[in-house]
């Protein structure tokens, strides 16, 4: 590891010298890194995909942010890039500041850079999304998506999202090892939170899986990409997905304001408005502490009225066995 560690960093020095190393090049040393290679494959995914827009973003007339050299970047710079991150949504660029801050940490680890300009600048707080599916949402986008052989997976996704109220990107690189369909049970651990989760499979999906093992149970993916890549299937990519997605929405006629990562908390706010307990609904989604759920929920007229009756039932309840006691204490006394 030290090792490594000595030639990765005499590499760079003797073909880039001190201080002209670029953002470019650290990312190329970082990716043969064992701080990169020792992540879980899905995260080697997602880290790729956030720090090649990092790279891409054009910051000061047109130049990238990847073709500057590590020793000139300033606060100024980092804070003009996370800015135009922001015009793409503060969600995605405060896991831009993430990935980027891991890079230059990374090459202060390595004597390439002594400062990481994106650690001085606070994140801005991402408002809570509130925004649900209703069932007809569901149901159109599930026609339009199961209409065609080439957007079958997509639905397979969604429907999955929504029914055991996971997280897309989970559901994105299911494997078949996960599920058993014949016991129709599926289990996973969690990307995010490591937690482990064993789910029910419904008749009505369980039909769709069987469909699409026929089809596609010769490789590891549940729901892969219509067409092999380089002789292999692969899953949807983070940046595929969402733009497949929303051509079926537009076809379904829905707004514009639903994404897929919605179902995972209208599946949770059915759960609350049916009256599931809250460690019941922490079961499924893989929640560790209540406080982690709330995110995801939202007050609804339904769950209001479900509170209220239950109070009401339960003081008329309370009132019934009063006038019982009182009853039978009356009984009591009439007969003494």
């Amino acid at each position: 590891m030290v090792y490594i560690r000595y030639v990765l960093h005499g590499i760079h020095t003797r073909i880039y010298g001190s201080g002209i190393m670029k953002v470019s090049n650290l990312l190329d040393e970082y990716y043969l890194s064992f701080e990169y290679n020792n992540l879980r494959e899905e995260t080697k995914v997602q880290y790729k995909y956030f720090l090649g827009i990092v790279c891409s973003t054009s910051v000061v007339d047109g130049k990238s942010l990847g073709t500057y050299k590590l020793s000139n970047l300033t606060t100024k710079l980092a804070k003009l890039a996370y800015n135009k991150w922001c015009e793409r949504g503060v969600s995605l660029a405060n896991h831009l500041m993430s990935v980027i801050r891991v890079l230059l940490n990374y090459g202060i680890n390595m004597e390439h850079c002594t400062m990481n300009p994106f650690s001085n600048i606070k994140k801005r707080v991402v408002a809570h999304r509130k925004v649900v599916w209703t069932k007809d949402d569901v149901i159109r986008f599930l026609d339009i998506a199961y209409s065609d052989f080439k957007t079958r997976s997509l639905g397979l996704i969604a429907q999955m999202a929504y029914e055991w109220c996971q997280r897309i990107g989970d559901m994105r690189l299911l494997e078949w090892s996960n599920l058993d369909l014949d016991e129709q049970r599926m289990q996973i651990e969690q990307s995010k939170r490591r937690a482990e989760v064993f789910l029910p499979i419904s008749d009505e999906l369980n039909e769709m899986l069987l469909q699409q093992k026929n089809d596609y149970g010769f490789q590891k993916y549940v729901a892969p990409r219509p067409r092999p890549f380089k002789g292999s299937y692969k899953p949807y990519s983070l940046t595929k997905l969402p733009i497949l997605a929303r051509k079926v929405m537009t076809s379904a006629g829905l707004s514009n304001e639903l994404r897929l990562s919605d179902l995972r908390r209208t599946g949770t706010v059915e759960m609350v408005d049916a009256g599931v307990s809250m460690g019941n609904i922490m079961s499924v989604t893989g929640h560790a502490n209540p406080q982690s759920v709330k995110p995801y929920m939202k007050n609804t007229f339904a769950s209001a009225n479900l509170a209220l009756q239950t109070r009401r039932g339960l003081t008329e309840s309370e009132s019934h066995d009063k006038s019982i006691l009182n009853a039978d204490k009356k009984d009591v006394i009439y007969n003494i």
